[in-house]
């Protein structure tokens, strides 16, 4: 089963205090790329970086992961975008950016999109977020709707992860238009709460899923925090309690950890709730260590054993 991710990976500032701070590498999609190659589904991370030594260290690192790179495009002369991360002290988080000359946000230009698409139809599942549609610009987006068009004819199942944050987009009505486009060719959504609300408004985030997704056609799953998950498929509807988790440490990739879990649970034939129970399973021990990925001993060893 060929695997791909789409979207980009900056470099990370971790505050470690008010004076020090660490630097990695983070991205929602990479840290699901990582945690499913983790899980047996060495991924391939559709994206570009430039040549510069954090690029490097960016690729030596996914490699050593398992990350495929073969699809990574190395712009000459470009720096990957940077985000500083300040914790508070329940584990929530606040984000500063520098990444308007990212050059992942290139791979949908002219000169780039005929490689781009290429590398998003060879493969039988396709990952992105609404971080990745976030990217590209609007000539970029419709560039991108159309390669997705054509990966859905040609039986790639895309899978997306709502993962919406405003202050990513222009104008609301903007990313309103852009998640609209995929509704004819997301096979699976998972979708936080919040994220919902945020972006369509109301207050019952079903229910704008609904006026979104076709749920005939659409495997949903709608992660409601503390509160049980709900997942709609195959004509049945799923609930999957989350983990206790007594402390938690830092809430970074709770959701791309979930993802990961989730998608490799149903790649290996699990029913959508005890997938969702793998997902709250690795989400819980990610959330109680600091940074988007956790030391190999720390991955669960039972995560996919339901499944």
């Amino acid at each position: 089963m060929r695997v791909a991710v789409l979207g980009e990976c900056m470099v990370e500032i971790r505050h470690l205090d008010a004076e020090f701070a660490r630097f990695s590498f983070g991205g929602d999609v990479l840290n699901t790329a990582i945690y499913l190659t983790r899980l047996g589904f060495p991924t391939r991370f559709v994206t570009a970086l430039g040549d510069d030594r954090y690029s490097e260290r960016m690729l030596a690192a996914w490699s050593y992961e398992g990350v495929k790179t073969d699809a990574v495009r190395i712009v000459p002369g470009r720096l990957p975008g940077m985000y500083v991360i300040e914790t508070s002290p329940d584990g929530e988080r606040r984000f500063l950016y520098w990444r308007t000359d990212s050059p992942a946000r290139d791979v949908f230009t002219a000169a780039n999109a005929e490689e781009t698409t290429k590398a998003l139809i060879d493969t039988d599942v396709l990952f992105l977020s609404g971080i990745t549609l976030s990217l590209y610009g609007e000539a970029g987006l419709w560039r991108l709707f159309a390669a997705l068009k054509m990966a859905h004819r040609k039986g790639v199942k895309i899978v997306f992860d709502t993962n919406f944050r405003p202050r990513n987009w222009p104008d609301l009505s903007i990313a309103r238009a852009a998640f609209a486009e995929l509704a004819d060719v997301v096979d699976i959504v998972l979708a936080g709460d919040e994220d919902t609300l945020h972006l369509f408004g109301g207050n019952d985030a079903e229910a704008a899923l609904r006026d979104w997704l076709d749920f005939e056609s659409t495997e949903v799953v709608l992660k409601c925090g503390s509160r049980d998950c709900r997942i709609w498929a195959d004509g049945a509807t799923f609930a999957a309690a989350p983990e206790r988790v007594d402390k938690v440490v830092d809430t970074t990739a709770a959701g791309d950890s979930f993802a990961a879990a989730y998608l490799a649970a149903r790649l290996h034939g699990a029913a959508p709730d005890v997938a969702a129970r793998a997902g709250h399973r690795l989400a819980a021990v990610v959330i109680c260590h600091p940074g988007a990925i956790i030391p190999k001993s720390a991955m669960p060893s039972l995560v996919l054993a339901a499944s």
